[in-house]
C-alpha cells in the first residue's frame, strides 16, 4: 500500500491555475526529486501533500485512508514539510529542538539527546551547536537545526523544499548523508519527495525525478 497518494490536485488563485491536476503516489522506501524552473508549483505541491493550503479539487489518502479536518495533526506529525526558510523559535538550538515535545501529538516521545549528538556528530559538529543562540543561527545552521527538530521525531516523510539551498558543499553533502542515515533506519517504512533546482543533487536524492511546469507533475524526460 503506498504511504501517501495525492489524486487530481488543483490549486488556483483567480483564473491561474496554480496546480492543475496533480497526482503523485509515494511508495515506502520511495526517494522522488521534484524538479523544474522558478515559480511552476514545486513549493505549492509539497504544501498541498502535508495539506499547509487549502485545496480547490483532489485530496490526499494516508496509508489507503482520506484525511479527515481530525487526522490532520497526526497526518502532519508524519509528513513533515522543511521550508527553505524555517521558521524557528528564540532561544537556543536545544532548546527549539526540545519543543516538540512539549506538544501534545509528540507527548509519548521522550527527547533523546544521545541520539541528537550522534546526529551531529553526522554533520561534524559536536554539542556547542545546541548552545547558540537562534539568532546567532546563519540561514544554512537554520535549515540544520529544522531538519534534526523534523528526524528526532521519526516522521514517516519528508518533504524537502530546497532543504540545501543556504549551505555550502561540503555541507549540503553532509545532510544528504544525514537523510540517508535517517531514510536507512526504516527503508520499508520512509520515503522523501525532494525539491531541488539542482540537477545533480535530484541525481544523488532519488529514485526517481519528476517535473514541474506550469502547475502540471511529468516525469522528467531523459537527456
Amino acid at each position: 500500500m503506498p504511504l501517501l497518494q495525492a489524486n487530481d490536485l488543483i490549486r488556483r488563485s483567480g483564473k491561474q491555475v496554480l496546480l492543475d491536476h496533480v497526482s503523485l503516489t509515494v511508495q515506502p522506501g520511495e526517494r522522488i526529486a521534484v524538479v523544474g524552473p522558478t515559480a511552476s508549483g514545486k513549493t505549492l505541491l509539497l504544501r498541498s501533500l502535508a495539506l499547509l493550503d487549502p485545496l480547490d479539487g483532489g485530496n490526499i489518502v494516508w496509508h489507503g485512508e482520506r484525511i479527515s479536518h481530525r487526522d490532520i495533526s497526526g497526518y502532519r506529525s508524519q509528513v513533515v514539510y522543511l521550508h527553505q526558510r524555517p521558521a524557528l523559535m528564540e532561544g537556543t538550538v536545544e532548546a527549539n529542538l526540545r519543543f516538540p515535545f512539549s506538544l501534545k501529538i509528540h507527548s509519548a516521545r521522550k527527547f533523546d539527546i544521545d541520539a541528537l549528538h550522534a546526529w551531529l556528530a553526522t554533520l561534524d559538529r559536536d554539542g556547542s551547536f545546541l548552545s547558540k543562540r537562534q539568532r546567532d543561527l546563519s540561514g544554512g545552521e537554520s535549515q540544520i537545526v529544522a531538519l534534526l527538530r523534523a528526524i528526532q521525531l521519526e516522521p514517516e516523510v519528508l518533504l524537502l523544499d530546497e532543504s540545501t539551498s543556504a549551505l555550502d558543499a561540503e555541507t549540503t553533502t553532509a545532510i544528504e548523508q544525514l537523510i540517508d542515515k535517517w531514510f536507512d533506519q526504516q527503508p520499508d517504512r520512509r520515503a522523501t519527495v525532494w525539491v531541488t533546482h539542482d540537477q545533480q543533487q535530484a541525481q544523488r536524492v532519488a529514485d526517481r525525478v519528476l517535473e514541474m511546469r506550469v502547475g502540471v507533475l511529468s516525469p522528467r524526460e531523459s537527456t
